[in-house]
């Protein structure tokens, strides 16, 4: 179901629209993929590993440590890796329309 490119050259149509919704989700998945893993992670270390979580860091357990300082600063940046690539994605997806559009103005022009 890709659509022609044809459909594509504007970025106001339904097939732009919908390349680029299928590309941030994507984007979106592996963000909250990421996230998951992260916050399901932690309370599986503690079971599998209680001794190396119980090690002391900076005057924490390793688990708070994570929790407390780590955590914050890891979410602040997936939300800063999904904003730079989502725009990315967007700006990828005009330019490419506008290409099209440049090589179908070159098209006309060669036909007159």
């Amino acid at each position: 179901m890709n659509p022609a490119p044809s459909d594509k050259s504007d970025i106001h149509s339904e097939a732009f629209l919908h390349t680029l919704m299928r590309r941030q989700l994507k984007l979106s998945i592996a963000c909250s993929a990421t996230f998951l893993v992260a916050l399901l992670g932690l309370p599986l270390a503690n079971y599998f590993f209680p001794e190396v979580m119980a090690t002391r860091v900076f005057g924490f357990t390793l688990t708070w440590f994570i929790l407390g300082v780590a955590f914050f600063p890891f979410v602040w940046v997936i939300s800063y890796v999904f904003i730079r690539r989502s725009i990315a994605l967007e700006d990828a997806e005009v330019s490419e329309v506008e290409k099209e559009k440049m090589g179908k103005g070159d098209e006309e022009k060669a036909s007159v």
